[in-house]
């Protein structure tokens, strides 16, 4: 049952409670790691060890991004049946120390300087994402009152992608000043002991569904966790919208470093600065989105949300033809920050990713609280484990997609543009089957 508050006090109060804090933390330092790992990996391997492989970086990054999130296809099934049969704080716990041995896995492969062994910790860290996964979501229900769903999501969108910038600055400079990579895998594992650390202060969050039993065929229960969802057609197309989010989000982000390099001229530094952008643009949309909701569930956000995201798509996609000669002039000298912020055309690239992600942080933040309300307290966290199934076929297709169309030839901006226009014919579609968006966005217009 959702815990009684006063909805008043605003989001800030809920980094001061214990029944949300902890929570934050332990879910804050999971995605940090995570992106510490796989970040440091492929920066390593883009501009600093590409003796290690033949692949190009465009293609490894989208391997990286493949094969972090093919867990999330196989196991979300189980880890959604787990989620509802056991108390959502052990578990926490659980997938705490399990991230501390998957480091320890990584710690070999970096001593070896084997890629197959980090792409095999790469994967693991995606299997321990995939069983915090509907801890996650499926949490917040539990410990909050309705009214703090909004800025709970809030929080933990925002957290999110503070997250990946956090683990990709810290995984970039790793990559670029240990004296041995084994020492990328060192800091991996005492974020992991500080998350465990957390997850031990979390409340209890009693199992809805202790009698279940748990189906260990992923196949099976894969198919039955989509059936469950698409039998309430609500849910099912907000899963939809948020699946295709982070396919989309996904994308953009996967490029950035083939983007840094091949695109602006640039080096890490300035992976980092569009992945700060990026970030900045999402950390402000949730929190938008929190302010413009009322404390309540406003799905009248989404259309524009969805529009906005279409428009700087394709600006961004335009904007990127314009470096050709910018680029070309590096010749193997990549250009400090300073020079690329001498030229209008990186601004515009800028100001499309702070667009881009605070459109993102207005579409996501209603459709993850959509997603709680209206599944039923017993299943929830098979819902949200029905979601992550959903979130790893786009993404899996997504990244296989890009890495098709870079492989043949498509350029990066080229490859954007697809995208937005594809976000576009999602969103008319999903519109259509589920119109109850438009009627949200014609009602708070009314209401303005």
């Amino acid at each position: 049952m959702a815990k009684i508050a006063e909805p008043s006090q605003g989001p800030v109060h809920l980094l001061r409670t214990r029944r949300f804090a902890p929570f934050f933390v332990t879910q804050f330092l999971g995605a940090f790691n995570d992106n510490l790992f796989k970040n440091a990996l492929i920066v390593l391997l883009t501009f600093h060890a590409a003796s290690w492989t033949t692949l190009g970086p465009g293609l490894l990054a989208n391997l990286a991004a493949g094969v972090f999130i093919l867990p999330f296809f196989l196991f979300s099934a189980t880890a959604g049946q787990l989620a509802d049969k056991y108390d959502k704080a052990l578990l926490a716990r659980a997938v705490k120390l399990l991230e501390m041995l998957i480091m320890l896995v990584a710690a070999v492969g970096f001593s070896l300087q084997s890629l197959s062994v980090l792409l095999v910790a790469l994967c693991l860290l995606g299997l321990h994402s995939t069983l915090f996964g509907p801890v996650k979501y499926a949490i917040l229900p539990q410990h909050l009152h309705v009214d703090e769903l909004i800025a709970g999501n809030a929080w933990v969108e925002a957290g999110t992608f503070v997250a990946i910038l956090g683990g990709t600055l810290l995984g970039a400079l790793l990559a670029g000043s240990v004296s041995h990579p084994a020492w990328i895998a060192a800091g991996g594992f005492g974020v992991a002991l500080a998350g465990y650390l957390a997850s031990r202060q979390i409340p209890a969050a009693p199992a809805p569904a202790p009698t279940l039993i748990v189906n260990l065929n992923p196949l099976t229960e894969t198919v039955r966790n989509l059936r469950f969802a698409r039998a309430n057609r609500e849910v099912f197309w907000a899963l939809i919208g948020i699946s295709w989010f982070w396919l989309y989000g996904a994308l953009f982000l996967a490029q950035f470093p083939a983007y840094a390099k091949v695109v602006l001229g640039g080096n890490e530094a300035a992976v980092t600065l569009l992945l700060a952008t990026f970030t900045v643009g999402i950390g402000a949309g949730s929190m938008l989105c929190e302010r413009l909701s009322g404390h309540r569930l406003e799905l009248g956000l989404l259309p524009p949300a969805a529009f906005g995201l279409t428009l700087f798509g394709l600006d961004f996609a335009w904007a990127s033809t314009n470096f050709g000669a910018f680029s070309a002039l590096t010749a193997g000298n990549p250009h400090t920050l300073a020079e690329l912020l001498a030229q209008p055309a990186v601004w515009r690239v800028l100001f499309d990713l702070l667009m881009l992600g605070g459109f993102g942080g207005l579409f996501i933040v209603p459709l993850y609280a959509q997603m709680q309300m209206r599944s039923e307290v017993a299943h929830r966290a098979r819902i949200v484990a029905a979601n992550n199934i959903l979130n790893a076929a786009f993404m899996v297709a997504g990244a296989l997609s890009a890495a098709a169309a870079l492989s043949s030839g498509l350029s990066l901006a080229g490859l954007f543009a697809l995208a937005a226009l594809g976000n576009a014919l999602l969103v008319l579609l999903v519109h259509s089957r589920s119109p109850i968006y438009w009627q949200a966005w014609r009602a708070m217009r009314r209401r303005q």
